[in-house]
């Protein structure tokens, strides 16, 4: 299943896999979405498979929403297992 953003509420809804086949356009549609909010919230909770691209991905669009000064929050239980992949390499 490929990637679906949708939003509601402000929320930015991802459903489908985040990997190697659909980082690239996750970067790119929401960097342009970074350039153009002050707060973008993604939510990953419908997300079945992350992998190192995706994580690549979010770790991206979290340095490009640091240089705009735009707050860039992830939220959700989808792919438990990145967050000890995440932790990890915050604790850096």
């Amino acid at each position: 299943m490929a990637l679906q953003i949708t939003q509601q509420n402000g929320t930015f809804l991802l459903t489908g896999k985040l990997n190697t086949t659909t980082t690239r356009s996750f970067i790119i549609h929401f960097e342009y979405i970074i350039e153009q909010c002050q707060n973008v919230v993604v939510n990953i909770d419908e997300v079945t498979e992350i992998d190192h691209d995706g994580l690549e991905g979010i770790k991206t669009l979290t340095a490009i929403a640091l240089q705009n000064h735009t707050l860039f929050s992830v939220i959700g239980n989808g792919c438990k297992d990145i967050y000890q992949d995440w932790n990890c390499s915050q604790v850096a």
